[in-house]
């Protein structure tokens, strides 16, 4: 039990804390840093939508006033859309817009495909329907395509936070703040493991087909790049916002698919796992210990109590971790006063471990393709209302 009690300890505290410090360490004594400059390639913006009609209008004159000189094309695709998003696309008449029907909702891999099928740009830029591109935004991302070992860039996401309640503020906020920070290491000393799929940019050449189903598209696209001798880099300047759910039982459900998703990608994309990849250490320091490290919690908490009776040490630490747990419990529901800057990010620790098990058990048990986990109201698929209206424009 006592060795049990310690590797699940190093587990934890290597997932959160040693490995995020090993890219520090790394990215202040090994830089690598990479040639940004001025440039003006040509950009096909692509976007994958299901059921987004009421989203359009803007999203369309958002993207068309958007001020980087050299957008070539913007590629909208219609993955099986029922609301009127393939009849409003069909009367649009815009020289620099492109409307791609798919007759059947296939999911966003199979969108994103035909998307990029239809690129003739240098640079393909993936965009969801509901984020706000930030002015000089693209210009910032593509300056980083000025190296010619860089392959993907990715932009920095900013999540608001307005009516959120705690434990969700605590997911986009300060664990966000972690996330990107850990991105940004990684991509100072190499290449981040993944990017945020709502903004990021390629070089035409390197695109790589999406497995059809496939959930992150955001990782598998930037690793099989990587694959291919290239980097991909994090710009903390090119700014998106996005809105994140309000509730936390929205984000543990919208956790619950991406977690689902790391699985599906290590099936599909086996290679990702073995030497091959060339970020192997990032990619399982970074993603697969945290898909083990609810196992680990549990093994530390049974180890714990059973050694209670054996040492101080051990009863001290079975009351923290009792105590904890509480205060992540009551904290998803009740504002703790005093100890809420406690309670909220133990709050979303719990729902994201809670999250990691049941993205397991969605994958090992979802009956038909896993994408229809992604629900037809994801952000990430752009649509806000299955409502029928006008397709006129």
């Amino acid at each position: 039990m006592r060795i049990i009690f310690w590797l699940s300890l190093a587990g934890i505290l290597y997932t959160y804390a040693g490995y995020p410090i090993v890219m520090w360490m790394l990215s202040r004594l090994r830089p690598k840093p990479w040639a940004v400059s001025a440039i003006f390639p040509s950009v096909s913006i692509v976007i994958a939508v299901h059921n987004g009609v009421l989203m359009l209008p803007g999203k369309i004159e958002h993207l068309l006033g958007l001020d980087y000189p050299n957008i070539k094309e913007i590629i909208i695709v219609s993955d099986g859309s029922t609301d009127g998003t393939a009849e409003y696309l069909a009367h649009q008449r815009h020289p620099r817009l492109t409307a791609v029907i798919l007759d059947e909702h296939s999911g966003k891999a199979v969108a994103i495909n035909a998307g990029m099928a239809k690129a003739t740009a240098d640079v393909i830029l993936f965009m969801d329907i509901r984020p706000e591109i930030w002015p000089r935004a693209i210009q910032q991302l593509v300056s980083n395509f000025a190296d010619p070992k860089v392959g993907c860039v990715a932009g920095e996401l900013i999540l608001r936070k307005d009516s959120h309640n705690n434990a969700t503020a605590a997911v986009s906020g300060a664990y966000w703040r972690y996330e990107k920070w850990i991105r940004r290491c990684e991509s100072v000393c190499g290449s981040p493991v993944g990017v945020s799929g709502c903004f990021y940019a390629i070089r035409r050449e390197l695109a790589v087909p999406q497995p059809a189903g496939i959930i992150l598209d955001d990782m598998f696209q930037p690793l099989s790049i990587i694959r291919q001798g290239y980097r991909s880099v994090f710009d903390e300047h090119a700014y998106v916002y996005d809105t994140q759910p309000k509730r936390i039982e929205e984000e543990f459900h919208r956790k619950v698919r991406t977690l689902a998703g790391n699985f599906q990608l290590f099936q599909l994309a086996p290679w990702t796992l073995t030497p091959r990849n060339p970020v192997f250490f990032q990619l399982v320091s970074h993603k697969v210990m945290r898909l083990v490290v609810p196992y680990l919690l549990i093994l530390l908490f049974v180890s714990t109590l059973v050694l209670s009776g054996s040492s101080r040490l051990y009863a001290a630490f079975a009351v923290l971790q009792i105590a904890g747990w509480l205060i992540a419990i009551v904290g998803l529901y009740y504002r703790i006063p005093v100890l809420h800057r406690i309670a909220d990010p133990a709050s979303a620790m719990l729902v994201l471990k809670a999250a990691t098990v049941a993205g397991l058990y969605r994958f090992l048990f979802t009956r038909g393709p896993l994408w229809k986990i992604w629900t037809s109201d994801d952000p990430r698929m752009g649509a806000a209302t299955t409502k029928t209206v006008d397709p006129k424009p």
